[in-house]
């Protein structure tokens, strides 16, 4: 029982590391998709969206790697494995969403972003619920 109690603590601080890595990473998400939204941009603005983007991406890369040193082996398979079927839906996404652009019904610009955040919530939603089911 008392294995049992240290490692459901583990987990929580694993979790709350991730989330204070998380939190500042989703602010400057939230920012780089506002800068992007908009079609008529000047030089500044792309210049300010790319640059943005890019320390978003960045900042991500980080929070993982971060993520993926203090987890165990169990929680990096659980990890990648939740990241793979995030992966496959984001691909079925983009594929129905270029049939449907093809066909005129609605343009690909306007769920690509949506599409890809909707990838990462399926990701992060699977791992929590697979880690908080299977342990």
């Amino acid at each position: 029982m008392a294995k049992q109690v240290q490692q459901d603590q583990v987990t929580r601080a694993a979790r709350r590391a991730v989330l204070i890595d998380g939190i500042p990473v989703s602010t400057l998400g939230v920012i780089a998709l506002a800068l992007g939204s908009n079609p008529d941009q000047s030089t500044a603005q792309k210049t300010w969206w790319i640059a943005t983007t890019t320390v978003f991406s960045l900042a991500v890369a980080w929070v993982l790697l971060r993520a993926f040193r203090r987890a165990d082996e169990y929680l990096r398979k659980i990890q990648l494995e939740s990241m793979a079927i995030a992966f496959a839906a984001v691909l079925v996404g983009l594929q129905v969403a270029t049939l449907l652009d093809a066909a005129g019904i609605i343009q690909l610009h306007q769920l690509a972003q949506l599409m890809i955040l909707g990838g990462v919530a399926i990701w992060l939603l699977i791992a929590d619920l697979r880690t908080r089911f299977h342990r």
